[in-house]
């Protein structure tokens, strides 16, 4: 999975970057199919905003925003909530052929 980092309205500082890649590298664990992730952190007065987009196989995109004093806090807020929409995605398109289980 190729993976961005970039910084709006600031420097980004090479911790932030390494720990945003190694969060976002985990999200291949949720759905296989991703191709690219693009982290974006964005300083808005006092707080930072960071923001994950995922593009995976047929056109699915998954967009999650958080705001958070911390730009760290920011990225782990933002990362659970890319691991739901993946995850549930996942579910949903495994079970959509069995949607009742085995028949007896």
């Amino acid at each position: 999975m190729q993976i961005i980092v970039s910084g709006r309205h600031f420097e980004l500082s090479d911790k932030l970057k390494d720990y945003a890649i190694e969060k976002t590298t985990r999200l291949e664990r949720f759905y296989d199919r991703a191709q690219t992730a693009e982290v974006v952190f964005d300083k808005e007065a006092l707080t930072h905003a960071c923001e994950i987009i995922v593009r995976a196989d047929h056109h699915q995109t998954f967009v999650a925003k958080e705001n958070h004093e911390d730009p760290y806090a920011a990225l782990d807020a933002t990362v659970k909530d890319i691991e739901r929409q993946l995850t549930k995605h996942k579910e949903k398109f495994r079970n959509r052929k069995h949607p009742d289980g085995p028949a007896e």
